[in-house]
This record gives structure tokens, sequence and C-alpha cells, in this order.
């Protein structure tokens, strides 16, 4: 079972690879991108829905970052339980 789930796994990324190779041949077509101080770039459509999408997950991944350190701050500041090795003491009461 776990051969067959490896197997459909690489079959799904498979997939994804063609149709993003296909998407990329079928608009290879150049764009021009204008920015600020008359700076123009021109790239393949496929190059520039890529570094959006790579500019896109940097942009989340930073707007979590402060989130993250807080957790881990309030995380570090917790006291550690330590439990013990007889495990009678529970929370659920005794039916």
């Amino acid at each position: 079972m776990k051969n067959l789930t490896r197997y459909l796994v690489l079959a799904a990324k498979l997939l994804v690879f063609l149709l993003v190779l296909g998407f990329a041949l079928k608009n290879s077509h150049t764009v021009i991108f204008y920015s600020y101080l008359d700076y123009v770039w021109q790239a393949p459509l496929i190059v520039m829905l890529g570094l959006t999408f790579v500019l896109g997950a940097l942009m989340g991944v930073l707007a979590l970052l402060p989130a993250l350190f807080r957790l881990r701050r309030e995380l570090a500041r917790k006291p550690q339980v330590v439990e013990s090795d007889t495990g009678t003491q529970t929370d659920m009461p005794v039916v």
C-alpha cells in the first residue's frame, strides 16, 4: 500500500509538471513590465508569473514571522510540565 501511495504522488507531481510546462510553452510571449522611474523590463509571461508567485509566497512568510516569533517567545516563557512515569494521575473521572 505504501508503494501505491508513492506512485500516486509521483504521478500527481508529473501531471502538475506537465501542466505547468504546457502552460509555459503556450504563453511564451514577451510581456512588458513598467515600473517607477521609467524602469522597463521585458520577459516571457511564465517568468513574470513565476516571479509573482515567489514574491507573493515570500511576502506571506514574512507576514507570518512576527506571529511565529511571538508564539515561540510565549512557549519559552511557559513553565515545563513534567509528567510522572506512573501515569495514574489523569483529569478524566473514573466511572
